[in-house]
């Protein structure tokens, strides 16, 4: 059976006839965003960002961004998905460009990173272009494509978690965060994988157009909430394997929403319907930890996004998240987190 492709274009006009419109130049009075795709791109690397720059100028960006989407040679490229992309233009014709300023040029990451790599003439063009670009950023393994150029060396960056250890390897020059959901060193900004370039993204439009805005785009977009850079790239209900028995799953999945009630070793036997010595055991067999040490991590997690997104005391947070006590938040972040509720408000908390 064929694969069927779907035809979309960067803009309603190359939509219109499928063209690759090449005379398209950056305006003065706009953000222009440069995003380099390629066969084998991860459409939503693409997809996640240019949603974000387009809502934030559709809720009053000013100035607006303008995205141009470029391939190596302004071809349709096939993404890893199957979608087919119609770049505004080639690579190298932004890179001809000339005086042309840009405000962020993009590199995106995808399956067909490692072939891209290879391409010394894109590489040679995303150099030139990073020369006149305010500042310079990927999405997920795209970051393996901006180390090859060079550009990320004697800087701090990340990618998506199942390519740091190549990056860390590969490009000794680069200080790798492996466990960071962006990291943003001076002008270069990097993502982790797929979804956190929606992060990224607004983590972009926040600094160059406000807060506000950036909140105002996550709630139009549907995002719970903006994860800060410094988070980790797992959540705890992620990074725990799924228990083999259903009722171990089941309370897997029940005890986010009830962090704020009475959690004991005894309350959680019973809800799995197991003496507690059985209970212990498997759920240390089939979860990595005991079910304490689990509790107290969702507990933690839970605060920090409180501690991120609202003006609610530390002992409040404490009390919301079943720790009871400032004093006990203040012990288990300390373990888990190596800081302080307060300290970590400061890093992270936005206004």
């Amino acid at each position: 059976m064929n694969q069927q492709h779907i035809v979309i274009a960067a803009s309603k006009d190359t939509a219109q006839d499928v063209r690759v419109d090449t005379a398209a130049a950056p305006h003065a009075d706009k953000r222009t965003v440069v995003l380099v795709a390629f066969e084998d791109v991860q459409l939503l690397d693409l997809a996640g960002p240019a949603d974000v720059f387009r809502a934030a100028t559709l809720l009053g960006a000013d100035p607006p961004y303008d995205l141009v989407v470029t391939g190596p040679g302004g071809t349709p490229v096939c993404s890893a998905s199957g979608v087919v992309l119609v770049p505004d233009r080639s690579v190298a014709d932004v890179a001809r460009d000339t005086p042309c300023a840009y405000d962020t040029l993009m590199v995106l990451g995808g399956r067909g990173v490692r072939r891209a790599m290879h391409d010394d003439g894109l590489l040679g063009d995303l150099r030139v272009i990073a020369e006149r670009s305010k500042r310079i950023t990927s999405v997920c393994s795209g970051a393996l494509l901006l180390a090859a150029t060079g550009l990320l060396d004697g800087h701090e960056a990340t990618t998506h978690w199942a390519d740091t250890d190549a990056l860390a390897a590969e490009h000794p020059e680069v200080t790798v965060l492996p466990d960071r959901i962006y990291v943003h060193d001076r002008d270069r900004w990097t993502s982790a994988g797929v979804t956190a370039g929606i992060d990224l993204a607004l983590a972009l439009v926040e600094a160059d157009h406000g807060a506000e805005l950036a909140r105002t785009v996550a709630a139009w977009l549907v995002v719970f909430v903006r994860r800060p850079g410094g988070q980790s790239q797992f959540s705890v209900q992620l990074s725990a394997p799924p228990a083999r028995r259903q009722e171990l799953r089941d309370l897997q999945q029940w005890l986010p929403d009830h962090l704020d009630e009475h959690l004991s070793i005894a309350a959680m036997a019973q809800r799995a319907g197991m003496s507690e010595r059985t209970f212990i055991r498997a759920f240390r067999a089939e979860i990595g930890t005991t079910p304490a040490a689990h509790v107290e991590a969702l507990r933690v997690e839970a605060a920090r996004t409180l501690l991120e997104t609202t003006d609610l005391t530390v002992a409040a947070v404490a009390r919301s998240v079943g720790l009871g006590r400032a004093e006990r938040l203040h012990r288990a972040v300390r373990r888990q987190l190596g800081t302080t509720p307060d300290r970590y408000r400061q890093h992270f908390a936005r206004t």
